[in-house]
């Protein structure tokens, strides 16, 4: 397989399509690191089921105040006009469709959709969290995630096979390898590795890959 992008790298891309002055939950994991990469000029409007809104990228290890974490216990920096409130009022948001996007992980996302992205089955932790209400009450919801599993197996697939989060949900997905839009019950290619042939990407995508135009390169920094 052609060299792939950092996780650092996936973060970047998926932070250059935020629009300025959007309201973004960042799921656990891998989507926390897309706070650290607003583009110049434009300021997302981050929030976590916590009860914090409009926090900042993380703090300089060592300088982490453990009072101020996000839903996953990460330690984040507060912003100009950070607000505070209950859960429950957090959740409000959520489930009254204040959020213009969720950025979450995934275990697996299918051509029509659907996403698994909180259990790996019967031995895994059976803790769904936030994401349930998040598919659901976000106006978009979009994934980045490594294009592979770590054997290698694909995590775009035609039908999931692990429990899912939500159905019918996603929109886009950055992955390690491309960009990928879902469009009619269909992947839709937009952006790939210039190293690495459609046949290839192809090869490691467990459905079919639909060429509507223009493919262009997948291009980031070095971070």
């Amino acid at each position: 397989m052609s060299t792939k992008l950092s996780a650092t790298q996936i973060a970047w891309r998926a932070a250059q399509e935020i629009s300025d002055g959007a309201y973004v939950n960042l799921g656990i994991g891998l989507p926390e690191m897309v706070a650290r990469f607003q583009p110049p000029g434009r300021q997302a409007i981050f929030h976590t089921e916590n009860g914090i809104l409009g926090f900042g990228e993380a703090p300089p290890a060592g300088e982490e105040d453990w009072d101020l974490i996000n839903a996953g216990k990460k330690a984040v920096t507060l912003l100009p006009g950070t607000a505070f409130f209950h859960h429950a009022d957090s959740f409000a948001m959520v489930r009254g469709g204040h959020l213009d996007m969720a950025i979450l992980g995934a275990f697996e996302v299918a051509e029509n959709g659907d996403l698994a992205n909180w259990s790996t089955g019967p031995k895994g932790v059976p803790a769904v969290g936030g994401a349930l209400d998040l598919v659901h009450g976000a106006k978009q919801v979009v994934v980045i995630t490594e294009h592979t599993t770590k054997d290698n197996k694909p995590k775009l697939v035609k039908r999931c096979s692990l429990p899912l989060t939500g159905v019918g949900c996603v929109t886009r997905v950055y992955t390690s390898l491309a960009v990928v839009d879902i469009q009619g019950g269909r992947f839709v290619l937009r952006e790939k590795l210039a190293a690495m042939s459609l046949d290839e990407l192809q090869s490691v995508t467990g459905a079919e890959l639909v060429v509507n135009g223009r493919v262009a390169d997948l291009v980031v920094p070095e971070l």
